[in-house]
């Protein structure tokens, strides 16, 4: 590079030669007043500062709102409150309330009893509950109504009135169409 081309260089990158006497701010306010001018010239409605909005006022007293550190209707929601707040809208708490029973049954009834029993059918608020054996069947009715009192805590009171509990069922002997009255097979042997 040669002196001549590093003089042309400097020149281009500092002030313009009419401000080269200031220095700092000086040359900050100086290089303002003149692009307000030049933007005035234009037509623009500039050098005015930047002017705020009215404040939103809050439905109610007309006082302003502020935002505070606890949890307010403007702060983000939970996916949940908002999906609660849409079946109430649209009247379908109920089949929600219903589908609870079925999605949160360890929940509700715990572990154990959800090991060993499942729901099966909610019909006019009648809970069919499936157990594995005939013994869980038998503790599941000596403990209906705790049951039943969880089940109302958890979901909502009238939501499921009553249990029927069943045991397993035995294979049918059954088949096809038409049946004979009686025993069936097992009377033949013996």
């Amino acid at each position: 590079m040669t002196d001549d081309s590093k003089d042309d260089n400097d020149k281009e990158l500092g002030p313009p030669a009419h401000l080269e006497g200031l220095k700092g701010m000086d040359l900050v306010r100086r290089a303002l007043e003149e692009a307000r001018g030049a933007a005035r010239r234009q037509g623009k409605n500039v050098g005015n500062g930047r002017t705020n909005p009215a404040p939103r006022r809050a439905a109610g007293n007309g006082r302003r709102r502020w935002s505070g550190p606890g949890p307010d209707s403007r702060d983000p929601q939970l996916f949940g409150s908002i999906t609660k707040d849409v079946a109430r809208s649209r009247g379908w708490s109920a089949r929600v309330s219903e589908g609870a029973v079925f999605g949160r049954w360890p929940a509700v009834v715990g572990e154990q009893i959800a090991e060993h029993a499942s729901p099966t059918s909610l019909h006019d608020g009648v809970l069919t509950v499936s157990a594995e054996s005939t013994a869980w069947a038998t503790q599941l009715r000596m403990v209906q109504s705790q049951i039943l009192a969880k089940i109302a805590a958890a979901v909502g009171d009238g939501v499921v009135t009553s249990l029927k509990i069943v045991g397993p069922v035995g294979p049918s002997w059954r088949k096809g169409r038409y049946n004979v009255p009686g025993r069936g097979p097992r009377d033949t042997y013996g």
